[in-house]
């Protein structure tokens, strides 16, 4: 059992009552800290203030649900023997790279000795408070308002309870390495608890503050699955409706991202991992990365809309448990709680996770090839749509991160987004180190060698040119100016002489859409807000202006792909939304869609692509074998434990298929490829012209590989030229 267990009564707490105690410490009536937990809290730290503190004594916290109705929750803080004078912080940001000051929801804060004599407090700052007279320890206690749904937020109301506990909890400045405990009172009849932290008598342990911070709670009555894959064990928890979860739908789709990105990766740096889904009526979009976990919310009608955003959420949120999770840029290690932390690499950190988000769902089958190339075609389209994107680079973007919560920020004239172009980068240098090494160095095998050479060791890469270097040392590229033009400048890119080694290009038209006359931004799952409205346009006629949130468009609340929709509509229609104005009014307004011409960049394949080209692509988009050495899975530490188990797990089952002999023959040019009926193919070794026979059957099956099976028996004729481009379509 451990220390704070001892005098604070473990999982015996969540059944007291917790009326307030006598002498008023509480401002409302229904403080958490009743006559008969204080004393069982004076006894036990009398006892153990005779010892000499430890530098790590552990802290220990009691979260209580006051007022579900009101979004009331109180903290109580044990704090051991130690300096007289502590201070306690609570951070300004989390989850999100927004300043967002949670200290704004606190409504007071109090401490107490032993004896139950009050502390003098004093606040230092915004977000910090110094406690004196703590030597031989005592009580911190204060409410906090938590009311911000989302997977960003803390939220406590009748239905749930859900916390990014870094929003609620403060942590002692001089102790945030030392081992935390965690347990909740007054939790409501027949909720239970979720969350990635071990439990011990009912209290969750975790072996710092930042282990603590970066595992989501989760309490209600929820649904909840689970399933095994290659030795790790997933459980599934969803508080929603029951007919918005398809629980074994949701299972097998899982199931699928999971085996496809373990196995890409050749990795698993844990034992259990944790999903978490709220699934609301109204609004709610995003999903929030943890070590262990991963919390996603979605709305319904997001989900009827567009069911394939769900599996592209987890597929991009699970990813993170390698990338920015554990290969992790420098300037993001460690974590600084009070202020900015500046970065160069969320470009690569959270773009080229988009990247590989649509690689292991296209490897799991979950897209196909033309729903990967339709995706990467709207991506290219709306950064080039940007005026921004010849003002703003990807690093700087990055950096910018910080000021996204400021809607004239969000401008396309003013920035880009660092998940936009990171994910074009992204594709754009696993093509460059493709073609570069002969299709033997892909972001695969980068993503392998970054997580050896960095995340294994507990190491942090040097941001952009960290990737760089990791980028050359395993293709053998000179990838200098790609970083000096793409990454740290704003020129514009050649995508076609990327694309041109899959037999790809792009197509530029000018398209008409529906106009509706303004532009709004939207800050994660919030709701947009507008920033411009077109002078003598017909919104601005209805009586739209700047600064209006958009409340709902055609009665639904307003989707996240709200621009795409409007502009898909027919041009003259009605539209009807309802805002709410800065002065808190709200009011429904109606005009007519208007007109406005845009670019539309479509990837397609090049005119008569040759088979090089061909069998390049199937290499691109096919799953690959492990390439750098000693790839395993491995056990990480579990949550809150703080190191490494030393156990080897199983390795998963790698889903690919050799393709040494396809390399092979797409390595060699295309005057070194002929055909025979009789005795097969034969490729050309280099320089020799003689050939080197290769069987039919083996070439059919690499082909057949290609969907290029059956060809003609001449693959110089045009029959040939015209089967293999039908073929290779997407």
């Amino acid at each position: 059992m451990t220390w704070s267990s001892i005098f604070l009564g473990g999982a015996a707490l969540q059944r007291c009552g917790f009326g307030p105690l006598s002498g008023g410490f509480s401002p409302r009536d229904d403080g958490p800290i009743s006559r008969r937990w204080f004393l069982a809290f004076l006894v036990a730290l009398i006892a153990l203030s005779s010892a000499t503190a430890q530098t790590h004594t552990p802290i220990h916290y009691t979260i209580t649900l006051t007022s579900p109705t009101e979004h009331f929750v109180q903290v109580a803080i044990a704090i051991p023997p130690g300096a007289s004078q502590r201070d306690l912080q609570l951070p300004v940001w989390n989850a999100t790279y927004q300043i967002r000051d949670f200290a704004e929801y606190v409504l007071w804060l109090r401490a107490r000795t032993l004896a139950g004599t009050p502390l003098p407090t004093r606040k230092l700052n915004k977000s910090r408070w110094q406690i004196e007279g703590l030597a031989q320890g005592g009580l911190v206690e204060y409410e906090v308002l938590a009311d911000q749904p989302g997977p960003f937020g803390a939220q406590l109301n009748s239905e749930h309870a859900f916390f990014n506990l870094a929003e609620i909890l403060m942590y002692p400045t001089d102790a945030r390495d030392a081992p935390m405990s965690v347990q909740f009172a007054a939790v409501p009849n027949a909720w239970r608890l979720a969350s990635p932290l071990p439990e011990d008598h009912g209290e969750l342990q975790a072996a710092n503050y930042d282990a603590l911070v970066d595992s989501p709670v989760e309490l209600s009555k929820f649904q909840e699955s689970s399933f095994i894959e290659n030795g790790g064990h997933y459980r599934i928890v969803v508080h929603a409706a029951p007919d918005l979860c398809d629980l074994p739908r949701l299972t097998d789709t899982l199931r699928k991202i999971v085996r496809a990105e373990t196995a890409w990766m050749q990795d698993r740096p844990f034992q259990n991992y944790l999903f978490l889904f709220h699934f609301p009526l109204e609004r709610g979009d995003g999903g929030m990365e943890h070590s262990y976990s991963t919390a996603i919310e979605l709305s319904a009608s997001s989900l009827e809309s567009d069911p394939g955003q769900l599996a592209a959420m987890v597929a991009h949120e699970f990813f993170h448990v390698w990338n920015v999770k554990r290969i992790r840029p420098q300037t993001l290690a460690p974590v600084d709680y009070t202020k900015e932390n500046y970065t160069r690499a969320l470009w690569f950190s959270e773009g080229v996770t988009s990247t590989v988000e649509q690689y292991a769902l296209l490897q799991s089958r979950l897209i196909d090839e033309r729903v990967f190339l339709r995706n990467l075609s709207g991506e290219i389209s709306t950064l080039q749509n940007r005026p921004a994107h010849l003002t703003q680079s990807a690093e700087e973007s990055s950096l910018d991160a910080w000021l996204e919560k400021y809607p004239q920020y969000r401008q396309p004239g003013r920035s880009i987004s660092y998940y936009n172009k990171g994910f074009i980068l992204g594709i754009l240098l696993d093509l460059a180190m493709r073609k570069a090494s002969g299709d033997e160095a892909s972001l695969q095998e980068l993503f392998q060698y970054l997580n050896q050479t960095y995340a294994r060791k507990e190491k942090f890469f040097d941001d952009s040119e960290g990737i760089r270097k990791a980028a050359e040392a395993i293709s053998g590229a000179d990838l200098t100016l790609f970083f000096r033009k793409y990454v740290a400048g704003t020129e514009e890119i050649p995508y076609d002489d990327f694309l041109a080694w899959v037999g790809l290009r792009v197509v530029t038209r000018e398209k008409t859409v529906s106009d509706p006359g303004f532009r709004a931004v939207r800050n994660f799952d919030a709701a947009p807000v507008v920033v411009y409205v077109a002078p003598g346009s017909t919104a601005a006629s209805a009586g739209l202006i700047p600064g209006d949130t958009l409340l709902a468009l055609e009665g639904t609340p307003v989707p996240r792909d709200f621009e795409a929709r409007i502009a898909g509509r027919p041009i003259g229609e009605m539209l009807h939304v309802r805002v709410r104005a800065a002065t808190g009014a709200e009011r429904d307004l109606m005009w007519k869609l208007g007109a406005a011409k845009t670019l539309d960049y479509e990837v397609a394949e090049v005119v008569n692509p040759t088979l090089q080209q061909l069998l390049h692509r199937r290499n691109w988009l096919s799953v690959r074998e492990a390439k750098v050495p000693h790839a395993q899975v491995s056990h990480a530490l579990e949550p809150g434990t703080g190191g490494g188990t030393g156990e080897t797990a199983p390795q998963p089952r790698v889903i690919s298929t050799n393709r040494t002999q396809w390399r092979e023959i797409a390595a060699k040019g295309p005057g070194n490829i002929a055909h025979s009926a009789s005795c097969g193919w034969h490729v050309g070794e280099r320089p020799a012209p003689v050939g080197r026979k290769i069987s039919c059957d083996t070439v059919s099956r690499i082909l057949a590989r290609t969907r290029l099976m059956p060809a003609p028996e001449n693959p110089q004729s045009t029959e040939y030229k015209t089967f293999a481009a039908k073929e290779s379509q997407p």
